[in-house]
């Protein structure tokens, strides 16, 4: 008897995106998308590390900026990684990891994301010379044969 597996193959470099209220709640939402996303791209393996890392990002924009809104991005930039970022509109405020102790009840969001992902890092958005925007971000790497 013979099975055949049908594998996904990496075309381009696919992106999906959507602005939500940047509060709490949104990070369900974030998951939700997030999860929906890796299945449809047969990634499934990846929904719960990039489930944390958008959870997380999504507290740290609604803990850390004033914005309104967020914009949660899911991108493949390439067949092996698996790019999920949270922009906000206060360039101003940059990602920092920076020591916790036992006792703090917060501030462990971007050590948890660089436990669970391959990279993490932020992109500026500019409009001429000004930063307009930043982009809060983190891959996680794709095993398989893509």
């Amino acid at each position: 008897m013979t099975s055949s597996r049908t594998q996904a193959v990496y075309r381009g470099s696919p992106t999906y995106s959507q602005t939500f209220p940047c509060e709490p709640s949104t990070a369900s939402t974030g998951r939700m998308l997030v999860r929906g996303l890796l299945a449809l791209w047969r990634l499934s393996d990846l929904a719960d590390r990039a489930g944390l890392v958008v959870t997380e990002l999504i507290a740290n924009a609604t803990r850390h900026t004033p914005c309104p809104e967020v914009r949660v991005i899911i991108r493949r930039p390439g067949a092996a990684w698996v790019r999920v970022g949270v922009v906000d509109r206060e360039p101003s405020r940059l990602p920092t990891l920076g020591p916790t102790c036992d006792e703090d009840e917060s501030g462990r969001g971007l050590l948890l994301i660089d436990a669970v992902a391959d990279r993490w890092g932020y992109d500026l958005h500019r409009r001429g010379r000004h930063p307009w925007c930043k982009e809060v971000w983190a891959e996680i790497h794709v095993s398989g044969d893509e």
